[in-house]
């Protein structure tokens, strides 16, 4: 026994040996390697954040608005008025308040408003008593009353009252208040009381926001007149503002 124990010894130091490689040894080498492999598989990481900051810089589009009226917003708005009107023959609709950042294009509160009696149309005529469907500039104001804080050129005068009875025997006592002309069919640049009509006076025209009188309009799109006051006071001609303004469907086009 005793001449064999130099044998014995070897033998424990070669399966120890054996031991040491394929297991903790093994296991050791392989936490080494996901270490040195760790930086290697996220190193992509610190280039991930630039395209996230080049996506908070293109604009988004508005909620509702198909490509057909997507194109026609120009490129340099930084402010929209959406007006969705509740159907194609509808006299009611909404206005919410629509501004562009770098995080894309962010809502203001939703208003109910009323548009024209008998709803839309994407070819307005004079007397048609429906609403222009389109994307149009904004750059003028006025009203009877002073002006109420706003950047756009504004005309006080009495040309602005606004006598007799609407469609359900409402008062129109107030409704042109204050008003914010739609380029539809006038030149811009001036009172929204000037009536140069560039299609020709059979187009219509006259289309403003005003102050709601409870009821239809002719064409026009109103809201309460608190809600006239914050847009007045929102809208920048720096910011390029436009009215975006349809039926829900034919603005989903």
């Amino acid at each position: 026994m005793i001449a064999n124990q130099p044998r014995l010894r070897r033998r424990a130091a070669l399966l120890a040996a054996s031991l040491l490689l394929t297991g903790c040894g093994g296991a050791a080498a392989l936490d080494g390697a996901g270490a040195d492999d760790a930086p290697a598989a996220v190193s992509p990481a610190p280039s991930a954040p630039a395209p996230a900051a080049a996506a908070r810089t293109v604009p988004q589009r508005i909620p509702g608005l198909g490509p057909k009226t997507w194109s026609q917003v120009p490129d340099d708005a930084r402010q929209a008025v959406v007006v969705t009107g509740a159907g194609e023959n509808s006299p009611l609709s909404t206005v919410v308040l629509y501004r562009r950042t770098e995080a894309g294009w962010q809502a203001g509160e939703r208003w109910p408003a009323h548009n024209a009696l008998r709803g839309w149309s994407d070819h307005h005529m004079g007397g048609d008593l429906r609403s222009p469907i389109g994307v149009y500039g904004l750059t003028d104001a006025g009203g009877l009353l002073p002006d109420p804080g706003t950047r756009l050129p504004y005309d006080q005068g009495r040309g602005f009252r606004s006598p007799g009875t609407g469609f359900e025997g409402e008062s129109l006592e107030g409704s042109f208040d204050y008003v914010i002309a739609v380029n539809y069919n006038r030149t811009p640049g001036v009172s929204p009381l000037d009536w140069t009509r560039p299609l020709g006076a059979g187009r219509g025209g006259g289309i403003w926001l005003h102050v709601d009188h409870g009821g239809p309009t002719h064409g026009c799109v109103s809201v309460a007149e608190r809600h006239m006051k914050e847009l007045l006071r929102a809208l920048d001609p720096a910011l390029h503002p436009v009215v975006v303004m349809g039926d829900h469907a034919s603005l989903a086009r």
